[in-house]
């Protein structure tokens, strides 16, 4: 049995990081403009439709690593979707210094980038990433028939 190697394959996973961030910062920036209107926007409705498009955007990230990769393509998902978390991380901390409303960063009632919250985007990313990939795998392999053929 030979043992395989399950490397990281950089340009599948900048590639799924990028489509990622690419929804990502956007959906960011909304979501600062509606809390900017809303009062609390954890009870408000615009939060649902804003955590479904990052989903998706894990979930991209995710697809396009796959396709992108040649060999461990869930592997590469999930890393992908890790990568646009982790740099979507410098994008709201940006966000947090033009907009710095006596809010702390990392610290305080209502901190900007609360590590829970950090620790919970980087494993929704993982797994929705992850999932998206092997979905994408599933789909992309031909389907065989259901019943082997019969020479005659």
């Amino acid at each position: 049995m030979t043992p395989t190697r399950r490397a990281i394959e950089g340009r599948a996973v900048a590639r799924g990081a990028a489509v990622g961030l690419a929804v990502i910062v956007p959906v960011t920036i909304a979501r600062a403009l509606v809390e900017r209107h809303v009062n609390d926007l954890s009870s408000s409705a615009w939060i649902y439709p804003l955590s479904i498009l990052v989903l998706a955007a894990y979930a991209a990230a995710g697809v396009t690593a796959a396709r992108a990769a040649h060999q461990a393509p869930v592997l590469q998902g999930g890393v992908a979707a890790l990568a646009a978390v982790v740099a979507w991380l410098p994008v709201r901390a940006l966000i947090w210094a033009i907009r710095e409303n006596g809010r702390g960063l990392v610290s305080g009632d209502r901190a900007a980038l609360p590590p829970a919250d950090v620790l919970g985007a980087l494993a929704l990313g993982l797994v929705v990433g992850m999932l998206a990939a092997a979905l994408a795998v599933r789909l992309a392999r031909p389907h065989r028939a259901a019943s082997p053929t019969r020479a005659v």
